[in-house]
């Protein structure tokens, strides 16, 4: 009696980490270190350069769109309606 589970109750076997060589290769954050302590007078969410400046500045011109159709509707909303 009883339902039999449908996933095996067994984990299936695996490699354990101290099994695996250690690579450098996709070890990035010495490098990232050196670029965001480095004392170049720019803000840290401006340090990698060109794809931060686009980020940036979508996200400043979404804030100040968002903010000036806010306002908009606010006045349209608070405006009586004519008959």
């Amino acid at each position: 009696q009883g339902l039999k589970p449908i996933v095996s109750t067994e984990s299936p076997a695996s490699k354990l980490a101290s099994d695996l060589p250690a690579t450098d290769s996709f070890n990035k954050v010495p490098d990232l270190q050196k670029v965001f302590q480095k004392a170049d007078g720019l803000p840290v969410h401006l340090k990698r350069g060109v794809p931060d400046k686009l980020l940036y500045r979508t996200t400043m011109a979404l804030t100040i769109g968002g903010t000036i159709y806010c306002l908009v509707a606010l006045y349209m909303a608070s405006q009586p309606k004519s008959q």
